[in-house]
């Protein structure tokens, strides 16, 4: 790739778009992500108590584990919603910008 080429797909208006959206989207789930974790860390620091609680009366698991595994689930969603917003509306701006500047 030249640098003129280079020069070309950074001046190009779905360019500028396409960078927009792509790091406002990820600042946006990167919050999100910190949100969840943080949130339990804190939740862990500071109302372990609740945390500690069986799910149900007789019940050996505690609110903690469905907790836990929420967080852990809640990476996985996010990649994936990423990963479809990506492979639809990200991938349809850079099919463009190529189709413009052949």
């Amino acid at each position: 790739m030249t640098i003129e080429s280079i020069d070309a797909i950074t001046r190009h208006p779905l360019y500028a778009e396409l960078v927009s959206k792509r790091k406002r989207f990820g600042w946006t789930l990167t919050f999100l992500m910190m949100l969840f974790y943080y949130g339990f860390i804190l939740i862990v620091a500071f109302k372990k108590e609740w945390l500690a609680q069986p799910l149900f009366d007789g019940s050996i698991t505690t609110v903690g584990i469905p907790v836990g595994l929420a967080v852990i689930i809640s990476a996985f969603a996010l990649t994936g919603i990423y990963v479809y917003r990506a492979n639809g509306e990200f991938d349809d701006l850079t099919k463009a910008i190529r189709e413009d500047l052949q």
